[in-house]
């Protein structure tokens, strides 16, 4: 077991996390975690390449670099020969793949996650082991950008692509792309490509709505355009004040989706990270508190909860389950917070490219 002793700083929240109580949530995650490095979402549910990827980056968070390591080490061992991942893998079973399509955004997320691993150790061989692996998955999602700059969702089992875009997933792209970019940069690889692509791929974001799928009725398309540092400055802070209220339960957290009553911890942590990232801590700290009813016993963290009024018995947990990535958002939201500079860098935008806007307007 993680022991408080071993926690740092940054990991500790008034409302949020004590030292003891962070400990057991790192202790949570790294029990969900196979000997191989697979992290499912928990043990005999699936694995899918986003939310390990999340749950190694809280990993390294808090410290256990090995564990993180191991995490991205089975990443690279199971990379297709296209570059990308199968969406799902039952309890992280490589050879028991039960979703066969290739989500672009859940192939992007590795260089989210190898950046932030650079950042945390400064470990120049493991960049080195990864940039093969990280070009490859960038090869394959800009495969599927369209002329419009968004990404198409995924590649069907059989290889056909489905072109329809996702705001969310391009978003989740958009902050792929730049940690790709800093990486090549690290190594003095240049990547024009790359470059126009995510500029393309920004600017669809922030001045087409019409290019993806109207998914307007989840939190997460309104909050990830700022998470994914497409949307910042005054347009992401009017961006936030016009929907607060319909997504926003006060005291309870966040909802997935409008209007139903379930607020979810990992939109609630992802959507504190924005808050953070656009300088609205003293929000994002109230939204992480508001979120502690979802906190487990042993420390992990319920995916969501249902309120449907003032009964009691018109409230539950639900579903039922402690996913690995929702406590994993939970640390990485608190160590942004808590000032520990990999998580800050990668999602405050500190050595990430800028200045990526097509010169065409229309590009």
């Amino acid at each position: 077991m993680t022991s408080p002793e071993r926690i740092a700083e940054h990991l500790v929240l008034p409302g949020v996390l004590t030292a003891e109580q962070a400990a057991e949530t790192v202790t949570g995650i790294l029990a969900v975690q196979r000997e191989d490095g697979a992290i499912p979402w928990f043990r005999g549910h699936h694995l899918d390449p986003w939310d390990h990827t999340e749950a190694a980056m809280a990993l390294d968070a808090a410290g256990e670099h090995a564990a993180a390591t191991r995490a991205y080490e089975w990443l690279a061992r199971h990379q297709n020969g296209d570059g990308s991942w199968y969406a799902a893998y039952r309890d992280g079973d490589p050879d028991d793949v039960t979703d066969r399509s290739r989500e672009s955004n859940f192939v992007a997320y590795i260089a989210v996650g190898v950046w932030h691993h650079y950042l945390s150790t400064g470990d120049d061989a493991f960049l080195d082991r990864m940039w093969p692996v990280v070009y490859a998955a960038v090869e394959f999602v800009l495969g599927l950008q369209q002329p419009g700059g968004q990404i198409g969702w995924k590649r069907d089992a059989d290889g056909t692509p489905v072109n329809d875009a996702l705001l969310t997933g391009s978003s989740s792209i958009h902050q792929a792309l730049r940690c790709a970019l800093a990486i090549a940069e690290t190594r003095e690889e240049p990547q024009p490509d790359w470059e126009l692509a995510a500029g393309a791929l920004g600017h669809a974001i922030r001045s087409h709505p019409e290019r993806f799928l109207d998914k307007s009725r989840y939190s997460m398309d309104w909050y990830y355009p700022i998470l994914g540092g497409a949307v910042t400055g005054a347009d992401a802070l009017a961006r936030i004040e016009a929907d607060w209220d319909a997504f926003v339960v006060p005291g309870l957290g966040v909802r997935c989706v409008i209007p139903n009553p379930w607020v979810t911890g990992g939109e609630s942590c992802e959507l504190a990270l924005a808050l953070w990232a656009m300088g609205e801590s003293d929000r994002a700290l109230t939204i992480l508190q508001d979120i502690q009813h979802l906190r487990a016993g042993n420390g992990m963290y319920w995916t969501g909860y249902v309120f449907q009024g003032e009964a009691e018995a018109d409230k539950a947990i639900w579903p039922e389950e402690q996913t690995s990535w929702t406590a994993g958002s939970l640390l990485l939201a608190v160590a942004a917070l808590g000032g520990e500079e990999a998580t800050g860098a990668v999602f405050g935008g500190e050595r990430l490219p800028t200045g990526l806007e097509p010169d065409c307007c229309d590009a």
